[in-house]
């Protein structure tokens, strides 16, 4: 049985998934800037991936608009954090009863901003574990390995069978909250490959760059351990032992985390295409989210803090990249002045 998505952020992310639904039958509705949708409607979608997949999604297997309507059956929200109220505002009135939103945004508690405003809707948290490049001509690239996490309900038993089919590998959680956790300490690593100006991959080979992440991570740790938050693991080892090799040589580290590196060459972090693009970053939902957290523990999160200063200057014009010993001297330097 076909059933109607809303797409609602049709940004990297948002048409990657949602091309990935229609590619498997689901009659899908992009919602966002007439830019993007202007060239996904000339072009088509091509979707491809770091794995060798390469699929094409016609321009008659989707609808696009600039406004959402009323007559979803499924709405995938994908706008940046700070946009969450407003595109929930733009829902409010229009879906029926029991429609499925999910939020598939960064960050910590979009799904409770929405659901106060859409109240007789079914809100679900998720997470979109991979990182999405948009190249011209209606290009989305998978550059890193994951699928999409959604917190478990039976609502979703309807959409199973198209989930699966579109091979974006959809997980179920009963407990989605220390798989957000979990993804926030790895998102940590935005803003040092923004501030790095280098892609992924290169950067996180760089030792400098990773010890960047390790005293972000460290601090938050700190924090969420001082809340009693127990993040889920997602990586080849857990949080707190991948914090102590993050600061190995490279070449131990290849050896022992290679997978950590198994990212597409041109892959960058959202955040850096934010950046380049003279956009609003998601360094308050990132960083914020552990400097608020410090806040209410009562903990020093001085190296977030600095991040959350660095990025800003750079929203603000501040263009100049940091290599990974002058980066690292910023953090260490705010680290002590906190301790």
């Amino acid at each position: 049985m076909t059933f109607r998505v809303t797409v609602l952020g049709a940004g990297s992310i948002g048409v990657y998934v949602g091309g990935k639904l229609a590619a498997a039958g689901a009659d899908v509705t992009f919602v966002g800037r007439p830019r993007m949708l202007d060239e996904i409607t000339a072009s088509g979608l091509r979707l491809t991936d770091l794995d060798g997949n390469d699929e094409r999604v016609e321009p008659i297997a989707f609808r696009t608009a600039t406004e959402p309507s009323g007559d979803a059956d499924l709405v995938l929200i994908t706008v940046k954090s700070a946009d969450t109220a407003n595109a929930a505002q733009q829902l409010s009135g229009l879906l029926k009863p029991g429609t499925v939103v999910l939020s598939l945004q960064n960050g910590i508690g979009n799904d409770a901003v929405i659901r106060e405003i859409l109240p007789t809707c079914v809100v679900l948290a998720g997470m979109v574990m991979f990182n999405v490049v948009h190249h011209p001509g209606g290009r989305f690239h998978r550059g890193t390995a994951g699928g999409v996490d959604i917190a478990d309900d039976p609502v979703l038993d309807r959409f199973a069978p198209v989930f699966r089919q579109s091979g974006l590998g959809i997980k179920r959680y009963a407990d989605l909250l220390p798989i957000q956790w979990a993804k926030l300490l790895l998102n940590l690593n935005n803003p040092i490959n923004a501030l790095s100006g280098r892609p992924l991959r290169e950067e996180l080979g760089t030792r400098d760059y990773r010890r960047c992440l390790a005293l972000a991570q460290a601090e938050a740790l700190a924090a969420m351990e001082r809340a009693r938050i127990r993040p889920a693991r997602l990586t080849v080892l857990p949080p707190e032992v991948m914090v102590r090799l993050l600061t190995v040589p490279d070449g131990l580290f290849r050896r022992v985390a290679g997978k950590v590196l198994a990212i597409d060459p041109v892959a960058r972090s959202s955040m850096a295409d934010d950046l380049a693009a003279g956009r609003k970053t998601e360094i308050a939902w990132l960083c914020g989210e552990i400097v608020s957290l410090g806040a209410m523990v009562g903990l020093p999160t001085p190296v977030n803090r600095k991040l959350i200063e660095l990025v800003t200057a750079a929203e603000g014009g501040d263009r100049r990249t940091w290599s990974g010993p002058e980066l690292l001297a910023q953090l260490s330097g705010a680290a002590h002045r906190g301790s």
